[in-house]
């Protein structure tokens, strides 16, 4: 496995439709903003031969240059599919964002591939989001290997990171995570930093040159051979140790030279089944150059170590009435069932959908069903409709290459699904299925936004259901009490992107204003009020009188409306007329504009005109009386207290407590939940926490989630209160 005593032949090219699952590979790339985790799928794809030394394919453009905000940002914010061949063996590379406003396609990624590869930079470390993502792909049992990239810089120490490396994600067993390879390093230059131009195979005891733009192979000098050895015994003891063989170990300390071919296979199995974690270093080629130092070591552990489909378990999935479905293993025979991992638009061909198939054998043109996916609480519209999709494609960059199928395990792009929508499923159009949906974070940064004109405004409903098609990870809100539209969003890069995409893909220009808090308004004590609509101005006049008295109730009951007039002082068929005319103020408040909530308001008396009394006269007169008894109380203002889950490292809990504590936030209580971590549970007005996804994650250094629920609405303090009424008579 990437340890073979022979330079590699050369490669197969672009990739192609798939035969079969066992010929098919799917990895996703892992790790933070600025790993190089581009730069690595670009060399690898070099290596392959399915790009040219100056970066380009033969149709013309690059891996990397998908889509234009990425171009105009510099750096990656969604999930793209580079397909490569090596060995006869096809390989999908997901190259997945590492900024985490975009760990929605992160997630996407992971869900589409079968074994992870983390890319760590040599100068910069694992941060917490890394070690967020390797304990989730631990959860689930997924295969994963390390590669370290920018050996060049220079404090880029390989050894060093791979201590680390063991250290972070080996957890009780460091020895599980272990280099094949050790680099070699070339003349120090005037800096005195050594550049690496090659790698030590150390199952092989083989040197591998690429100091001329290609991979050589050479033997180790006696001088080299000591450190070969010292970190060769401790590789293969890893191995042994993860091997089924049990009598491996007792052979191996009894002093047998276990045959390499024997390491090299057990090696496979254990990272195949997630028990083994290879750590492998990388760089880019030179110009001009046909490999990347470690590309050819790299490929031949995604083809010979990683799982293919058929090894890795599909996700639950059920009839559309949700009773469990068993099917067999990624069989290309099976029953069609595919998922849409990624949605995009092109201004072309329309709306793009990348598609990873588990069962069954996807053909062009053939029509499917579309099940919805549960996401309707994010304006996400649950559906159930036949579709007759278009052509099938493989990616690459901007490009599209025809596919005349993509069988279970592959993955391809589908056009001309309308109506699909990240996340949905794809199946046959007599046997519909639903596959259980892939777990996303809550979006919890609100946007508030309005059309910048009315051409926009006529514009902007259909561009922002086409947004949220594409990202599942956003949430569209048309809020009633504010009457705001309003995105949740992952955090501001998340935002930034929706806002451009708006602009330069969907020609809507918006204004972003002010978030706005549903706030409410309460009587703090009793009161009474008279209302009094009399009009005589010729003609049929209007005359409507009435008491009424006002009294809070507890919080979460609403307003009761009490009839307690005696006599008919107000006619019978006039009562509902003042109850509409004071729960119409209510609605619009009584002092800052704000819904009136938590009262009872008991008409006692009133007086009417046999002629000019009307509905329309009593409306107004309940109204009238509502407005007098609140100028005659003080009014609470109330507002939304939220319940707040943030799940942190220990280092951090302090920070936290503290901050939510300056938020006007009421600690509830702690408790450990493992792995260093600590949650906190607390409540916090949410006026307070409207950028707290933003803020808690510079806090926490991005190692921090939380969650957020309304509680119940209470009354503001009031320091507080009088900034929103003094806002409120400012306009």
């Amino acid at each position: 496995m990437g340890d073979k005593a022979h330079a590699h032949p050369g490669a197969a090219g672009r990739a192609t439709a798939a035969d079969h699952p066992a010929s098919v590979r799917n990895v996703v790339l892992v790790g933070h903003c600025g790993s190089g985790k581009t730069t690595l799928v670009e060399a690898l794809a070099l290596t392959a031969g399915a790009v040219n030394r100056a970066g380009r394919v033969e149709d013309g453009g690059t891996v990397s240059d998908y889509d234009e905000i990425e171009h105009r940002q510099q750096r990656s914010v969604q999930l793209s599919l580079v397909p490569v061949e090596w060995d006869g063996i096809k390989v999908n590379v997901l190259d997945t964002p590492g900024y985490a406003d975009f760990v929605g396609e992160l997630r996407a990624g992971l869900r589409a591939a079968d074994a992870a590869l983390f890319v760590v930079s040599a100068s910069d470390g694992v941060d917490g989001s890394t070690r967020m993502v390797w304990e989730e792909c631990a959860a689930v049992g997924m295969p994963r290997a390390i590669v370290v990239t920018h050996l060049e810089a220079a404090r880029a120490d390989f050894e060093e990171m791979t201590r680390i490396c063991a250290e972070v994600f080996g957890g009780d067993d460091p020895d599980a995570v272990l280099p094949l390879y050790l680099p070699l390093h070339g003349p120090e230059g005037p800096d005195g930093h050594a550049s690496v131009t090659g790698l030590t195979g150390l199952l092989s005891r083989k040197l591998f040159d690429y100091s001329t733009g290609e991979r050589k192979e050479s033997e180790p000098g006696a001088d080299q051979l000591p450190d070969i050895e010292a970190a060769r015994n401790r590789l293969i003891e890893g191995i042994i140790a993860e091997s089924e063989d049990e009598t491996l170990m007792d052979r191996y300390l009894a002093g047998e030279q276990i045959d390499v071919k024997t390491l090299i296979e057990d090696l496979e199995r254990a990272v195949a089944r997630g028990t083994f974690f290879p750590v492998l270093a990388a760089a880019p080629a030179a110009e001009g150059a046909r490999q990347g130092l470690g590309t050819v070591e790299l490929l031949e552990l995604v083809t010979r170590g990683f799982p293919t489909p058929v090894e890795r378990p599909a996700p639950r999935v059920t009839t559309i009435d949700g009773e469990p479905r068993e099917l067999p293993p990624c069989d290309p025979d099976g029953p069609l069932v595919a998922e849409v991992v990624k949605t995009s638009s092109d201004p072309y061909v329309g709306r793009v959908s990348l598609v990873r198939v588990f069962s069954g054998t996807l053909h062009p043109d053939e029509t499917v069903h579309v099940s919805g996916h549960g996401l309707a609480d994010r304006g996400h519209e649950d559906h159930d409709v036949d579709e007759r999709i278009g052509a099938l494609s493989a990616p690459f960059g901007k490009l599209q290459r025809n596919l005349t199928h993509c069988i279970a395990g592959d993955l391809a792009c589908v056009a001309k699904l309308g109506r699909a929508e990240t996340g949905d499923t794809l199946s046959a159009k007599g046997d519909p299925l639903l596959m259980e949906p892939w777990k996303m974070p809550d979006p919890l940064l609100p946007l508030a936004i309005q059309a910048h004109s009315k051409a926009d405004e006529d514009k902007l409903s259909q561009g922002l259901g086409r947004l949220v098609a594409e990202d599942p990870t956003m949430r569209l809100e048309q809020n009633q009490d504010t009457h705001q539209v309003v995105l949740w969003c992952l955090g501001e890069a998340h935002s930034d992107v929706a806002l451009e995409r708006l602009r330069s893909r969907y020609g809507v220009q918006v204004d972003v204003v002010p978030h706005k808090v549903p706030l409410r308004e309460t009587f703090a004590a009793k009161s009474g009020g008279r209302g009094r609509h009399v009009k005589q101005s010729g003609g049929h006049g209007q005359y409507a009188v009435c008491e009424i008295e006002v009294e809070p109730l507890p919080g979460g009951t609403g307003i009761e409306f009490v009839d307690k007039v005696v006599g008919g002082a107000v006619p019978r068929q006039f009562i509902p007329s003042v109850e509409k005319g004071v729960r119409a103020q209510a609605a619009k408040g009584v002092e800052a504009g704000h819904p009136l909530v938590d009262i009872r308001i008991t008409l006692l008396d009133g007086k009417a005109h046999s002629v000019d009394s009307s509905d329309a006269a009593f409306q107004t007169a309940g109204a009238l009386a509502l407005r007098e008894a609140a100028a005659d109380a003080r009014i609470h203002l109330l507002e939304p207290v939220a319940e707040v889950t943030v799940v942190v490292g220990d280092a951090y809990v302090g920070a936290v407590m503290s901050d939510l504590s300056g938020r006007r936030g009421r600690v509830l209580g702690t408790e450990q939940t493992g792995g260093g971590r600590t949650l906190v549970r607390a409540e916090v007005p949410e006026i307070e926490i409207g950028r707290y996804a933003v803020d808690l994650r510079s806090l926490s250094h991005g190692t921090a989630r939380f969650r957020r629920a309304y509680a119940r609405h209470e009354p503001m303090p009031p320091q507080v209160a009088e900034k929103v009424r003094q806002q409120a008579r400012n306009g």
